[in-house]
């Protein structure tokens, strides 16, 4: 069994936000984010579906083309191949728990690597 909390793995980048792996099998990969004001999971698309259980703080999840306000306590569900992405808002952090079933290609996260690079939330619009 894999048992943790928000608080035990909390970590924290002034740069960018922060995902700490708890867990990961062929099948699933459960990540414990942790968001400063105004950072961000760029939008992209894996063939995966995601569950993303807001543990503190405000911000929005994308979901295709609908951007829903989320907060503490809420869970957003996105369904594979569907643009998504993550942001907390300018004057809160923002900690989620995020399992995706299963865990997303290491070719599935370019359009992340490529947000963060240029500090862009969507990086498909460019």
């Amino acid at each position: 069994m894999t048992a943790t909390d928000f608080d035990a793995e909390g970590e924290y980048d002034d740069q960018t936000f922060s995902a700490v792996e708890v867990f990961r099998s062929d099948r699933m990969k459960v990540v414990c984010g942790y968001f400063e004001p105004g950072q961000f999971i760029p939008v992209h698309a894996p063939s995966s579906d995601v569950a993303i259980h807001v543990q503190s703080g405000e911000g929005v999840v994308r979901d295709g083309e609908e951007e829903h306000r989320v907060g503490a306590g809420d869970v957003v569900v996105v369904e594979a191949d569907t643009d998504r992405g993550v942001k907390a808002d300018d004057d809160s952090a923002l900690e989620a728990l995020l399992v995706t079933a299963p865990p997303p290609t290491d070719a599935e996260h370019e359009p992340v690597r490529t947000g963060l690079k240029r500090g862009e939330f969507d990086p498909t619009e460019s």
